[in-house]
């Protein structure tokens, strides 16, 4: 394995081993939230394993106890485009990318999961739609998250905010497996990635096309929407208050 390095001065770091590209995401204080520079580096990232005929596969893990936390609300976060064009990079990329989940990951973090071809997450891992708690909702994640989660599973989840742990994560389709422990994470993965390795560039890239062609035909129609219903949301007072009141841990306004 080469040794890790920053993309840049970006918190994403990069590794080789055996054709997998792993990019792990390195802002444990800041709980990897989607800060602009997060998802900068990572769409960098992402662009530099496509051209990169060596890399076979790509593997998006994470430092610190939460995979993602979704948001970035202390000011450095992108606009709701710049989200949608990650996820849509994450989705045409033209090689697998499979997540390894051992931390929380909330809102936009579980549209990372989402966009990826495969996931597996341990019992460390938690889950939840928060958006709502914080009086927006999950509008531009929904573009390759629904197609992929049970109708029923994403109407609780997405109306509650509720918690929920790996196995449940598995049972709604928001991942491919759930692990005993954190170490079985790399015992699940081990062979998936072995027979990445095995099968041939041209296939991957073809049969990936295959999988996500409805995926991108929703971003292609409904991205300006969801990322205007998403702006529009944020910008509200309710929002507002859902936010100061997450940072100053208290319970918001409307709460009952």
């Amino acid at each position: 394995m080469t040794d890790p390095h920053h993309i840049g001065d970006q918190p994403v770091r990069c590794a080789d081993a055996r054709g997998v590209r792993t990019l792990t995401l390195d802002s444990p204080r800041r709980r990897n939230a989607l800060s602009l520079p997060l998802m900068t580096a990572l769409r960098d990232a992402l662009a530099e394993a496509a051209g990169d005929p060596a890399v076979r596969a790509v593997l998006l893990t994470h430092t610190g106890t939460t995979f993602c936390s979704g948001a970035d609300l202390s000011g450095r976060g992108g606009t709701p485009h710049d989200l949608a064009g990650l996820l849509r990079a994450l989705v045409e990329l033209p090689k697998p990318v499979l997540a390894r989940v051992t931390g929380h990951a909330r809102g936009g973090g579980l549209g990372l999961l989402g966009a990826c071809d495969l996931a597996v997450a341990g019992p460390s891992a938690s889950f939840a739609f928060s958006e709502v708690r914080i009086g927006v909702a999950p509008a531009v994640i929904s573009l390759p998250l629904l197609p992929r989660l049970d109708p029923r599973a994403a109407s609780r989840y997405y109306l509650t905010g509720e918690r929920f742990d790996a196995a449940e994560a598995a049972r709604i389709g928001l991942i491919t497996s759930s692990a005993a422990t954190d170490e079985a994470v790399d015992d699940w993965l081990s062979p998936v990635l072995d027979a990445l390795r095995r099968a041939s560039p041209q296939g991957l890239a073809a049969a990936k096309r295959l999988l996500t062609a409805q995926v991108l035909r929703a971003f292609d129609r409904d991205t300006d929407s969801l990322a205007e219903l998403s702006a529009r949301l944020f910008g509200s007072a309710e929002a507002r208050e859902g936010m100061t009141a997450f940072l100053q841990r208290r319970d918001p306004a409307w709460a009952q």
